[in-house]
Order: C-alpha cells, then structure tokens, then sequence
C-alpha cells in the first residue's frame, strides 16, 4: 500500500487544535470532513524573532497565519540578544566610520573562514539596513549610537533602547496582534507532513498539545523557524565533542529539536560542526557583559598580561581564551567603560557582582586583590595600553578604531570569564528564498525556513552582531515567499 498522502486525505483527517476559525479553502470546500478550524494559509514553527518576522510578512500580505511555540512563552533565544548588525552611513558618519554592505559582507565572510554561502551571506549583509528600517517601522525603537560589539570587527551595531531581546520582541508581538496572527505556547510540532515520505509538498503538521497530537494543514506552506541546539549538550558533543564540559548562554528550548523531522522527510544539513561561543560567567556560563563595546575593554590571563587583541574574530578569541591558563580570562573596564555598556550587557555584569563572577575597587591595586593576580603586571599592562591608545598602534594588533578609551578613571571593574555555547550555525540547508532544499539540493515544496534552524550562512564563525541581522532579514524573507504560494 502507498504511503502517500495528499492534501484532500489529510485535511480529512486533520484534528482540530483550538484556534479562532478560519475560512476553508475553496479546493477543499467540499469535503464534508473538513476541519476550518485546522486550516490556515502559513504555519510557522517557532515564535522567536525569525518566526514572528516571518509571521507579520506572512500576514501583511493578506494571508491567515498559526504561530506554534512549544514554549510557556514566546521570543526564544532573541530575547536573549540585543546587537543587529547594519550600514547606516548617517549614524556612523557621526562618529567619522565609513562603511558599505559591500564592506560588510566582505568581513562576513571573512570572519566565518569562507566556509558561508556566498549568496545567503550577501542576502543578510545587503539586506540588513532594510530590515533595521523594516524594525523600527514595527515598533522597535533603537538608540542613535551606533558601536562595535564583541568580534563584529566594524562599528555598525545597533541597540534597542530596552534591555535584552523584549525591545525587539515585544513590539514584534504587537503587530502580530494587530494583524489577527495566532500564536499558540506548549505546542511541540513532532512531524512535518509531506504527499510522500521524501516527495511532493509539504502539507502540515503534527502537533502534540495537552490535548494529545493533532494534524493541522498549511494552504501555502510551513515556516520552520525553531532556533538551533546549542542548550542540547547531546547534540553539541556529537558535533564538536571538545566542548562536551562547555556550559551554554541559549534559553532552554534550544534543543535543536526540529532538525530529526526535517531530515526524515528529505531535507540537507549544512554546517553542523560549526558552533559559536561566547565570553561568559566562568562559573555559571551566564552572560556577564563587559566585553562590549569593545573600545572600552581589555583582556588578560591570571598573570596580568593581554593575551589577544580584544577586537579579533570570534574563533581567534575563543581559541586564545580556551588556551589561557585555566581557561579563564579577566575582562577589565574602568569607570566610564562600566556606565557605557549597553542596557543588557549592564545589567548582565550588575548580576555578575551579586554573584561573584564580577569584582569592582577604587584602585587598580584593589582590583588586582580581589581577582588574586600579580598588581604589578596589571598596572604595568593598563599602562602599556593607554600608551597603545594614545599612539593608536597595539603591539596585539588591535584595530585603531577600538584604540579609543583608555583605562584611567576609577573604579575599576573586572568579570571573570571563560566561554560557553552561544549559538550553533549549522542546520538545514536553504536557498535565497528560504526554501529548505533536499540533500540533491532540490526545493522541497511548501517547506521554509529561518533563523538559528539554518545552516551556511555565517560559515564557521558567527560575526557578533550578524545573528539577528540574519534571524530578522532571513525571517522576512520566509514569511514574503510564503506567502506568494498558490
């Protein structure tokens, strides 16, 4: 018997999850077995910010849109990140910094070892001042300053006036709204339903709810935009088992739990060794601020002394760190660099105090005490670097454009640090058009995807800043090609 599956079969049997009614197709209208209640035109899994970017296109175009969140809340790993990455040559012509996409992408895929795609990189870069405008038309508000973040080699990253993700998510939400979209928390999409097991297009979903599993149908297709894996330690070791013992900085969900389904119904992985780390709590791998922007910072080790040039890419870093002694580092600001981080990395090392992950004293003497490292060394290396600002020239190799702060003014900060998982850039493969190919890189009909869930686009090494520039742009994408389904 054929294990085929087509849509009028499957609506027939689709169960119905409790969502307001929509209006049954008109191929389908006479089928005394449809469910309208499991119909919608766009089906996006996932409510971080590549699912609800995706969502809005997807509604703005007139289509009926079911968000489905396997989550007690929405926002995913976006609620965790705040830095977007874009051109905009009025905020950075403020502060004297010439730049172009052309630029930009050129760094993109130099930071990711040109093991990125080169058409998807290009889609995120050149399409990422769009998107800023695209955001702030929804309701994101961003601070006027633009700034360097942690490895993103070039100051084009942009904030949200509100700390953390909820300055992009929140406004996000209230368009959703607006637009009439759907969104239902606790429900884990388990299967995605194509006509045949590894053929035809994709027609639905299986879900499982606290009412049990239930089918529910796509008429235009399925968004997958589920986040990546980095909170599996599973998976993590089975990709990269040298950061088996690492902790993890990803909410929860990030389990990668998407990526089994999809490769069971036909679908390529691309990249999924590749997985990004961050600077964080040595002892509880939380986020602690500090290493942004990155003029105002400086690293070094146990004995005092800098060890990398803090504006290096992201797998420069990570590997100096991971071979410092213990593979712990200090991260050190002085009084102005405290007050200047940005909302989220502020309150993220105001925890760390509380938590003893991050010191502060009057006096760099002081400081040195309470981080039990030699004072000499670290007087003499903060020296060393104010002369390097003042010169403009770091022997480390440190870019100009972050020789700019010098560390004189108490008191002095520090935070503990080693790395921890921070996102994974491997995952389903893609084309421009978000549509999720099949390992003979065929598109699979009907079948999208965007965000953390994708793989190729940043290649080995996240640029910092470049995630949400990717998870928003490649977003929109999904949602407007979606939507163009017949």
């Amino acid at each position: 018997m054929s294990s085929a599956i087509n849509r009028r079969q499957f609506i027939g049997s689709a169960g119905a999850l409790a969502v307001a009614a929509a209006p049954a197709a008109d191929a389908f209208a006479l089928d005394a077995h449809v469910a309208p209640e499991a119909v919608r035109d766009v089906i996006v899994i996932g409510a971080g910010g590549a699912g609800l970017a995706a969502a809005i296109e997807a509604a703005e175009a007139g289509c009926s849109v079911l968000i489905l969140e396997k989550m007690p809340v929405i926002g995913g790993n976006t609620m965790l990140a705040d830095a977007f990455n874009a051109v905009d040559p009025e905020a950075q012509g403020k502060i004297g910094v010439e730049d172009s996409v052309e630029h930009h992408y050129q760094q993109m895929m130099e930071s990711g070892e040109y093991r990125a795609d080169p058409e998807l990189a290009k889609l995120v870069t050149y399409g990422a001042p769009d998107t800023l405008q695209w955001l702030k038309d929804h309701g994101v508000e961003f601070s006027s300053e633009v700034y360097q973040v942690y490895s993103s080699l070039w100051p084009r990253t942009h904030n949200p006036t509100r700390p953390w993700g909820m300055g992009y998510i929140d406004p996000l939400r209230d368009c959703t709204r607006k637009l009439g979209v759907d969104i239902r928390i606790n429900c884990r999409v388990t299967r995605v339903i194509r006509e045949e097991s590894l053929s035809g297009r994709v027609i639905g979903v299986e879900v499982s709810t606290q009412n049990g599993i239930q089918h529910l149908y796509a008429k235009k297709g399925v968004v997958v935009a589920s986040g990546g894996f980095g909170a599996s330690s599973d998976m993590v070791e089975r990709f990269d088992p040298l950061l088996k013992d690492l902790r993890t900085t990803n909410h929860s969900g990030a389990t990668g739990d998407m990526i089994a389904p999809l490769e069971d119904i036909g679908a390529a992985t691309v990249g999924m060794e590749f997985i990004q780390l961050l600077p964080s709590g040595a002892l509880s791998g939380r986020f602690v601020g500090a290493i942004s922007p990155v003029e105002n910072m400086i690293l070094v080790d146990r004995t005092g002394h800098r060890f990398v040039a803090e504006d290096a890419p992201g797998c420069k870093f990570t590997n100096a760190v991971l071979r410092a002694p213990g593979k712990t580092a200090y991260v050190l600001l002085d009084s102005r660099g405290y007050h200047a981080q940005k909302p989220s990395a502020k309150a993220a090392f105001d925890a760390g105090m509380r938590h003893g992950e991050a010191f502060t004293a009057p006096s760099l003497n002081d400081l040195a005490l309470e981080l039990r490292i030699p004072a000499e060394n670290l007087k003499r290396t903060v020296r060393d670097y104010n002369q390097a600002v003042a010169a403009k020239s770091d022997p480390l190799g440190r870019n100009p454009n972050t020789l700019l702060s010098p560390l004189e003014t108490g008191p002095f900060y520090a935070a503990r640090i080693s790395m921890s998982v921070n996102c994974t850039l491997g995952g389903v493969a893609i084309d421009t058009k978000a549509r999720v190919l099949d390992r003979r890189r065929r598109v699979i009909a009907g079948l999208y995807a965007a965000g953390e869930v994708t793989g190729g686009i940043h290649g080995e090494t996240l640029m910092g800043g470049n995630s949400l520039s990717d998870v928003f742009t490649l977003g929109r994408v999904a949602g407007r090609e979606v939507s163009q389904e017949t």
